[in-house]
């Protein structure tokens, strides 16, 4: 079963042939309508529409990106505008967060430094004009692989890296404990996304009303709802434990337990660079089965060294060559890996249990576990 989503808006396999450890879940019909109805996407999103006549006018060629990365010297990365524990920069403009480590896993890989990075800041309607252009070579940004945004924008999804679902964040004093109570409600909705249609289905479903109150990134979302301008904020369930964790009073706001759409979020390039695809989505995979192997930030050299495991061996270079398949040299997964961690490193240091962000590995723990 593909790990996608018939509408809009990490697991992988520990070596090649291997299934998903992490298991998506079965397909639902809470999807965005107008991705089922191309006519009526066309109506709803207009930023779609734009979206996929960039990207069809801006096909990458093979073995194009990653000529260009080399070239350039850097990697072009596109991330979130702001996102505490996703992508963020502290008060000197340095990056942090669980999708900018994917960045630099691949700068890792693919130039040998984790550090040759550009992060290139995008918004909910931005994000795919920005990959589609060329202006990004890569875009980590807590994006959703839909069936629509595969096709119609010519994306490429190189695999899942958190498995996530919409939700609803309230005041505590508004004395709600169910999103089945906001029926005539405002509520702050980010456009361009997978969620504004998320939550028409879902209303709609619960014959309820609501009044929304759009806005362009997390920031302005945060700062709309804190100011009273809406009774709820909604957008992924990490998304908004992430915005909570930020505000000064966490405890006064509660994630209601309804969880009403299915979000597998990934990194995604260009259709039509089947090579640097492979890079981005085997550099993910390596980051996984590093969790799966043991193998960690700490003991990364000496494992290279002394591990007797066949896979280890292979994916961290010390027999075979696998990285000329990709382009690359062949220690590319062990320096994607020395960058940051494996997943379960990079997981736990940004946005796991003990963060202030304080999320459980649920559906995003490995397949043994």
């Amino acid at each position: 079963m593909l790990p996608i989503r018939c509408d809009a808006e990490g697991g992988h396999p520990a070596r090649p042939g291997r299934s998903d450890p992490r298991k998506p879940h079965r397909a639902t019909q809470s999807g965005r309508p107008t991705e089922r109805n191309p006519m009526l996407n066309k109506l709803f999103l207009a930023t779609a529409a734009t979206a996929a006549l960039a990207a069809g006018a801006a096909m990458a060629a093979e073995g194009e990106t990653l000529a260009q990365v080399k070239s350039r010297g850097v990697l072009n990365c596109g991330v979130n505008t702001g996102l505490v524990g996703f992508a963020a920069p502290d008060a000197n403009g340095n990056w942090s967060g669980f999708d900018i480590a994917i960045c630099k896993a691949v700068a890792a890989a693919v130039l040998g430094d984790a550090t040759k990075v550009k992060y290139i800041p995008t918004t909910g309607q931005t994000r795919f004009t920005a990959l589609s252009s060329g202006e990004v070579d890569v875009l980590a940004r807590n994006s959703t692989w839909t069936f629509q945004r595969d096709t119609d924008l010519k994306l490429d999804f190189a695999g899942v890296n958190y498995y996530d679902g919409q939700g609803f964040m309230v005041r505590k004093d508004l004395g709600v404990s169910s999103a089945k109570e906001l029926d005539g409600a405002t509520i702050c909705i980010q456009t361009g996304t997978s969620t504004e249609l998320n939550l028409a289905d879902w209303f709609r479903a619960n014959n309820m009303t609501y009044q929304p109150v759009n806005i362009d990134s997390n920031a302005e979302g945060e700062q709309q709802y804190m100011a009273g301008a809406c009774d709820a904020y909604t957008t992924d369930a990490s998304g908004l434990a992430a915005t909570r964790a930020a505000f000064a009073d966490p405890d006064n706001h509660i994630i209601l337990p309804e969880i009403i759409s299915k979000e597998p979020l990934g990194p995604a390039v260009r259709h039509g660079d089947n090579n640097w695809g492979d890079i981005v989505r085997w550099v993910l995979y390596a980051l996984i089965s590093g969790e799966e192997y043991g193998v960690t930030s700490a003991n990364i050299e000496e494992l290279s060294k002394s591990s007797t495991n066949p896979d280890v061996q292979r994916m961290l270079g010390a027999t075979d060559d696998y990285g000329a398949m990709l382009g690359l040299d062949k220690e590319w997964a062990k320096r994607a890996i020395a960058a940051s961690g494996n997943y379960g490193e990079i997981f736990a240091a940004n946005i796991g249990e003990q963060t202030p962000i304080g999320l459980a590995r649920g559906l995003n723990a490995l397949w043994t576990q």
